[in-house]
């Protein structure tokens, strides 16, 4: 009986086990539900990598890791370099992980994916990008047509041996793919698109949330640090924009983050709304969202361990900003009307 019980027992847990390896395994929405943080090797040339490398060159290297399940992972990866700004003034640049390189890779299901990175190695270059990936997580609270963003505790180890391994926080940026599949959405591929020409609802949730953070650098009718989605059934529906890419915002405020001139301000933790006029209506419906979610949002920033008191006070401290703007209608309707976009 002992043993017709073990058996059954042990068969269960099994099963179980098997059940959890699959799901995570294969199911890539599971994978950026999962908040937990992953730590990770990424090995690579770091000579050719970090200092020799220019947009579009292609880097091969092992992404190593162990899964929540317990199984080990040691990847080959295809690596390609993107970005402008960012990948002349930063020492990491920014990289495209290809993570289906090879068939026979474990993560293969996670296809590719952007990775971003601090960028230079230190304390405070670690708190901004802690700060960025916040911001993706307080977009997420207000609307699922967002982007998710998986944390990462990643170490870059030389795969030539001669420089000295060092590890950072970084993050996995979900594809637009997914974030049209968890939408009943597909990617729009129809050619540029005009700011009033998408989803009028969801443009004014955009537009109001790149000014709660204090974000101008975004343009729509380019796909600047916008991406677009559209409903997969309905044919004549207009496109939804997502935003991405926050590190020049204020709320996170790096060390390089410069407005552009045309506007007018010093510096980019003075907001600018970008978006174009809407009537009091549709403001306070886009705004009552944006109040309902506050104690959500304020929560997020202040329970988040791996951000220090200072920068749980500098953010919560220019979001407080933004919501006394919100509660006071003449200066609901001078922001968001009286100087809004006109062209």
């Amino acid at each position: 009986m002992k043993l017709l019980f073990s058996a059954f027992l042990f068969s269960i847990i099994s099963f179980q086990s098997a059940v959890c390896q699959t799901t995570f395994s294969n199911n890539r929405e599971s994978f950026f539900k999962d908040t937990s943080v992953i730590n990770a090797t990424l090995s690579v040339d770091m000579s050719k990598v970090f200092k020799h490398s220019k947009h579009g060159d292609l880097f091969y290297g092992n992404f190593s890791t162990t899964l929540p399940d317990g199984t080990k992972v040691n990847d080959p990866v295809q690596l390609q370099i993107r970005g402008h700004f960012r990948q002349d003034y930063c020492f990491v640049p920014p990289i495209k992980i290809k993570f289906s390189y090879k068939d026979s890779a474990k993560l293969t299901f996670l296809k590719s994916l952007k990775l971003v990175s601090e960028c230079k190695v230190s304390p405070d270059h670690d708190q901004l990008l802690l700060k960025e990936y916040l911001v993706y997580k307080i977009y997420n609270l207000l609307t699922g047509r967002s982007f998710n963003a998986r944390l990462l505790n990643l170490t870059f180890q030389d795969s030539m041996g001669k420089k000295k391994p060092f590890t950072e926080h970084a993050f996995l940026l979900e594809d637009v793919a997914d974030v049209g599949k968890r939408n009943g959405c597909v990617e729009w591929k129809k050619g540029k698109v005009n700011t009033e020409a998408t989803d009028r609802r969801q443009m004014t949730m955009v537009a109001i949330f790149e000014y709660m953070i204090g974000n101008t650098d975004w343009a729509v009718s380019v796909e600047h640090n916008i991406r677009l989605i559209v409903s997969a059934k309905d044919t004549i529906s207009r496109p939804f924009a997502v935003p991405y890419d926050f590190d020049y915002s204020g709320l996170v405020n790096t060390y390089y983050a410069i407005p552009d001139e045309k506007l007018e301000i010093e510096n980019v933790t003075t907001r600018v709304y970008r978006g174009f006029p809407r009537s009091m209506g549709e403001l306070q419906q886009a705004l009552d969202t944006f109040r309902l979610k506050k104690k959500e949002i304020y929560e997020l920033i202040n329970n988040f361990s791996l951000l220090n008191d200072k920068n749980k006070q500098s953010m919560t401290g220019f979001l407080d900003g933004f919501y006394t703007e919100i509660n006071i209608p003449s200066v609901v309707q001078n922001v968001f009307i009286d100087h809004a976009r006109t062209e």
